[in-house]
Order: structure tokens, then sequence, then C-alpha cells
């Protein structure tokens, strides 16, 4: 029998020194080597192979900011603001935002454009209990985190106002691809408080001893969460024996015009146009008229009509451009979509 023998490590001095040269012909192969090996090498070695990094091509560079991020030293910090200087790549923003000095924060706040850069700028100034939260440049659940993080309060009125408000944009916006997939293969779809901003907003104002503001909440989602399970919508949905992906989109809909007309008005903005449009598209979906709905009684189908396809042709141009260019037609009086 032939034994394969274990490769031996090469030295990390020798796979720097290949990586840095690049007529070594193995330029590639230590990289992968060192990366490899990154976390259990001996800190000397890691800050120096940090700093090679960052001398690299942006791939490299961007695989260097990831681990400062975890293994930050004040050794870095002139190389790194010599690399922000040159390149502003994003990534590199990160570590200058939670580890420089805050009067250089402060003074480049302009030049930090990251989607997520002003939450994690204004987390580090909340440090200082006289920095003002600019909230309008804040997603709600964003600054219920810098209120708990920061050690400040709000009032229980205020606690209940963020929970709603972040339901009426989870109405206006919908909910994102990871949500839908989610609650895809989950029983509480319709149940709000399982969304991810939701549990967050829980999570932080739990901390902040506001259970009397999640208890108010939660009368109101069971509400909802009846409302729904009631809804004509929901249960013609279930009759229709579609997919579970397809009846996983379909009740997020109905979920969505349920929690959204349970709002109270005063959480309702003029510029919700979105939400009109989306509450015609709903009663179009489920369409009312008594020959074709089922009945919730006998939870029979009724047979369709052909002039029903024409009903739906006139009112939705969209779907008279799918009928007609695929020549679509009543099948044994069922829909063909």
């Amino acid at each position: 029998m032939i034994y394969k023998t274990q490769k031996r490590n090469t030295p990390i001095a020798t796979l720097i020194k290949n990586y840095t040269n690049k007529k070594s012909g193995k330029v590639s192969e230590s990289r992968n080597e060192i990366q490899r090996r990154f976390e259990h090498l001996d800190w000397k070695d890691q800050k120096k192979i940090l700093m090679v990094f960052l001398d690299s091509c942006k791939t490299d560079r961007q695989w260097a900011y990831s681990k400062l991020y975890h293994h930050w030293d004040k050794s870095f910090e002139a190389k790194v603001k010599e690399v922000w200087d040159k390149l502003h790549e994003p990534m590199c923003a990160w570590s200058i935002i939670r580890f420089f000095p805050i009067s250089y924060v402060k003074e480049n706040m302009a030049s930090f454009t990251g989607e997520r850069d002003f939450f994690f700028i204004s987390l580090r100034l909340a440090e200082d209990p006289d920095y003002v939260l600019d909230r309008s440049k804040l997603k709600t659940v964003d600054y219920l985190a810098l209120l708990c993080n920061s050690g400040r309060t709000l009032s229980e009125d205020e606690a209940i106002d963020m929970l709603f408000e972040i339901v009426h944009d989870l109405c206006i916006s919908g909910f994102s691809i990871y949500e839908q997939t989610r609650i895809n293969y989950d029983e509480s779809v319709f149940n709000l408080s399982k969304h991810l901003s939701i549990c967050r907003a829980y999570n932080y104002l739990f901390s902040m001893g506001h259970e009397k503001a999640i208890r108010y909440f939660d009368e109101w989602n069971r509400k909802v969460h009846n409302d729904v399970l009631d809804s004509l919508e929901y249960n013609i949905l279930k009759q229709w024996g579609v997919s579970q992906f397809v009846s996983c989109e379909q009740s997020i809909l109905i979920v969505r015009k349920y929690a959204y007309l349970a709002l109270d008005d005063k959480y309702k903005l003029p510029t919700d146009t979105s939400m009109t449009e989306l509450l015609s598209f709903v009663d179009l979906i489920f369409r009312q008229p008594s020959e074709y709905i089922p009945s919730r009684i006998t939870n029979e189908m009724p047979s369709s009509d052909p002039s029903f396809l024409e009903k739906i042709k006139q009112t939705n141009a969209e779907v008279k451009k799918l009928v007609d260019d695929f020549e679509l037609e009543l099948v044994n009086g069922d829909i063909p979509f």
C-alpha cells in the first residue's frame, strides 16, 4: 500500500516573500496559503501580512480591511490613513469610523458616503452625551439602536410610535428577499412581530425598559393577525392550491393591506400613494363578484367563466399583454396563471 505524506507547511516568511515578489510565479499560491493560515499565526506575522496586503491589489486590500476591523491595533493607523487619503475605498472607512480619534471622524464625515456609514458614525459620536442624533437620516430601528447603545431614553408614547412607524415602513416598502425566504418556511408569516425589524425593535425597547409599549403593540398585532386569517383574501388564497412561494408572496400582500388599514391615521402619510396602489392591486387579485368568489362556507370553487379573463385583461394592462403574447385561454374552466 502506498501512503501519501502530508504536505509540510512553507514558512510564513517565505510565503510573504513570494507574495510580494511579483516575479516569483507563486503570488496566487502564496496569497491563498497566507489567507488560509492567517487566523492561526502569531500576532507579529498577522501585522506584517496586513501591512503587505494594504499595499496590494483591490481584492487583497478588501480582504485586509475585513481583517483589520477584528484585529485592530493603533500601529495600523498611519498606513490606513495613507490608503484612505489615496483611494477612499468604502471598506477602508469601516476601521476609520470605528477606531480613529473622534476628532478625525468628525472632520471627515462628508467623506464617508457608504450606505451604513452614517449609522456607525452616529454610533461612535453618540458616546458624547451632548451629540444630537439626526433621526432624519436614520431608519427607525437604527435610531432605536443608537438610543439603546448610548444609554439615552425615550417616553412610552415615543416607544409605541416607533413600533408603528416600522410597521408603516414595512407596509410601504414591502418585505426584503431575505424576509420572504425566511418566512416562506415559517408558519408565522402572518405575524409581524416575527419580522426581523420588529424583533430588533423589541430587543432594544426591552433593554430600555419599555415592556408596556411592547405589550400594547402585541395586542394590536394579534388583531391584525386575526384579521388576516379571517379575511376573504386569505381564505381564497388557501383554496387556490398555488405553490408555497407564490402563496407566500400573495400572503405578504394581504398582511401589508390589513396592517396598513389597522394603523392609526397619525402614522399614515399623504405620500403613501404606493399603498393606495397596493390596496387596489390586492382587490384586483382577490376580486369579489359573487360568481367568482369561492364560498367560505362550502369551500367550493365555482366554475370559471370566459368573461372573467376578459374582465381582468380590461383592468390590468400587464395581464392583457401576458395573455395576448402567449395566447393563453381558459383550460377546463381554469385561469391559465
